[in-house]
C-alpha cells in the first residue's frame, strides 16, 4: 500500500463557509439604544457628589435647595 499524502483541509471548504455564514447571520451587533430627545422641563434623577459645605449652604435656604442647585448649574453652563 502506497503512502498517499492526506488531503489538507482548507479553510474554504463548504462546512467552514457554512459555519462562518451562520455565525455572521446570528451574531448581534452591540448598539447603544438611540437616545431619546429631551422633553423640555422634564428632570432626570442622577447621583451627584458635591462638597458637604456646598450642600449645607444650599440647604440653609430651606425648601427648594435642589431647585437652587439646579439654577446655579444652569447659570454655570450658560443656559
Amino acid at each position: 500500500m502506497a503512502d498517499q499524502p492526506r488531503r489538507p483541509r482548507t479553510l474554504n471548504d463548504a462546512r467552514t463557509e457554512a459555519e462562518a455564514a451562520f455565525k455572521r447571520s446570528t451574531t448581534k451587533v452591540a448598539e447603544a439604544p438611540p437616545k431619546q430627545a429631551a422633553i423640555p422641563g422634564v428632570r432626570e434623577q442622577v447621583t451627584l457628589r458635591i462638597d458637604q459645605e456646598v450642600l449645607e449652604w444650599f440647604q440653609e435656604g430651606g425648601p427648594g435647595w435642589q431647585d437652587r442647585i439646579n439654577e446655579a448649574l444652569r447659570k454655570a453652563a450658560g443656559k
